[in-house]
C-alpha cells in the first residue's frame, strides 16, 4: 500500500506526484489555495484519489469555519464554507469522483446543521465522513482486485495506461489493483507500460509501482500500442476511469480510445476498473461527459526544454471517451458488469 493521502489532524499530507520517480517528498495541505493547486497541478491525481483529497479539503474547510479562521467584519463561515467546497468541487471537471465526494460532505454538513449541531460538532461529522470513504475506497480496491484477478492466467501479458495503483486511489489502486492480486496468487503477470504523454504518469508513476511491488515492467511509448499487439501479442488491456455514463462509455486519460480501438482490431479483450463511484449514471451516454482541457505547456515542454515552436497551438485535452462497444467489462468492487447498468446499480 502507498500512503497516498493521510489526515494529519490539521492538514492533508499527499505525496507529492510530480516528483516521482526521482523523490518521495510529502506535502502537507492547510489551507485552500494549496489544496487547490496541488490537485490542478496533479501532484495528486487519479479520480478515486481526488475524491478522497475533496473530501478531506472540505473536513478542512469546515474545521477553519468551527476555529473562526476565516476573520473580517463581513466573514460568514457556514457561507464562506460552502463558497470553498464549491471551489474544490470544480478544480478538475471531468473526474466525477471529486464532485460526488464534495457533494457527500456538503451534506453531511448541512445535515449536522439542521439538526442544530455546532460548527465543531458539524465539522467533527465531516471528517468522519471523510475517513469512512477513504476506508471504503481501500475495500473497493480489494474488491475490484479480487474481481479481475481471474481473467488473468498465469504469465499474462497486460497493457495498461495512465497510472491506475496506489497513487491513483486511497493507496492501493483499479487497474493495478487487478494486477497485484494476479501476481500475490503466483500468476506472474507481465506488464506493458504506456508511457501516457504528456505528463508520462504511466513512465513515471505505474513502472515505478510496479517494480516496488517486483512485477516485471515494460515502459512502451504510447504510439507503439497497436504495433505491440500486432507483433507480441497480448492478453488483455486493463485501464482505470474518471467518469463512467449510463450507457457504459468510459471517460479516461487521453490515449484510452487510441487503445481501445487498437485492441478491437487485434482482439485482445479491453476492459475497465473503476469504483461505483466513478459511475455517472445521470449523464446517458459519453457525449455529455465534460473534457478537461489543459494548458499548452504540457505538451511544448518536456524537462524543462521547448519542443515545440513557442507560437504553436496546441490542443490538449486531458481525457477522451472510449464507447461501451469497444470495452469488454468493466471490473468494479461489485464484480465486472455490463451495460446496462440503470437501475441495477442506482440500488447498490
Amino acid at each position: 500500500m502507498i500512503a497516498t493521502i493521510a489526515w494529519t489532524g490539521s492538514a492533508i499530507r499527499i505525496l507529492d506526484q510530480t516528483r516521482l520517480p526521482e523523490a518521495e517528498i510529502y506535502l502537507d495541505l492547510d489551507d485552500l489555495d494549496g489544496l487547490c493547486e496541488a490537485i490542478l497541478n496533479l501532484r495528486i491525481r487519479g479520480a478515486p484519489a481526488i475524491g478522497i483529497a475533496g473530501i478531506y479539503g472540505v473536513a478542512l474547510m469546515a474545521l477553519h469555519a468551527a476555529e473562526g479562521s476565516w476573520q473580517g467584519a463581513a466573514a460568514d463561515p457556514e457561507r464562506r464554507f460552502l463558497q470553498s467546497a464549491q471551489r474544490i468541487r470544480e478544480i478538475r471537471p471531468t473526474a466525477v469522483n471529486l464532485a460526488w465526494a464534495v457533494d457527500r460532505a456538503v451534506d453531511c454538513f448541512t445535515a449536522a446543521r439542521s439538526r442544530g449541531a455546532s460548527l465543531k460538532d458539524a465539522a467533527a461529522a465531516v471528517l468522519t465522513a471523510a475517513r469512512e470513504l477513504h476506508a471504503a475506497d481501500l475495500d473497493a480496491s480489494r474488491a475490484m482486485g479480487k474481481a479481475g484477478a481471474v481473467l488473468l492466467k498465469q504469465g499474462s501479458r497486460v497493457l495498461t495506461h495512465c497510472n491506475t495503483g496506489g497513487l491513483a486511489t486511497g493507496g492501493l489502486g483499479t487497474a493495478l489493483a487487478v494486477v497485484f492480486e494476479a501476481a500475490r496468487r503466483g500468476k506472474a503477470p507481465c506488464v506493458y507500460v504506456a508511457e501516457t504523454r504528456p505528463l508520462l504518469q504511466g513512465a513515471r508513476l505505474t513502472a515505478w509501482e510496479l517494480l516496488r511491488e517486483g512485477i516485471e515492467a515494460t515502459v512502451v511509448v504510447d504510439g507503439a500500442r497497436a504495433w505491440l499487439m500486432a507483433n507480441e501479442g497480448l492478453d488483455l488491456v486493463l485501464v482505470g476511469a474518471d467518469r463512467i455514463a449510463a450507457n457504459g462509455d468510459t471517460a479516461n486519460k487521453i490515449g484510452t480510445l487510441g487503445g481501445a480501438v487498437a485492441a478491437a482490431r487485434y482482439g485482445v479483450d479491453f476492459y475497465v476498473v473503476a469504483p461505483f463511484s466513478t459511475f455517472d449514471l445521470n449523464l446517458p451516454s459519453g457525449a455529455e461527459i465534460p473534457v478537461e482541457q489543459r494548458s499548452a505547456d504540457e505538451v511544448r515542454c518536456l524537462g524543462g526544454k521547448y519542443v515545440t515552436p513557442k507560437t504553436a497551438p496546441v490542443w490538449n485535452p486531458a481525457f477522451d471517451v472510449t464507447p461501451a462497444e469497444l470495452i469488454k467489462g468493466w471490473i468494479t468492487e461489485h464484480g465486472i458488469l455490463q451495460p446496462p447498468f440503470d437501475g441495477g446499480l442506482r440500488q447498490l
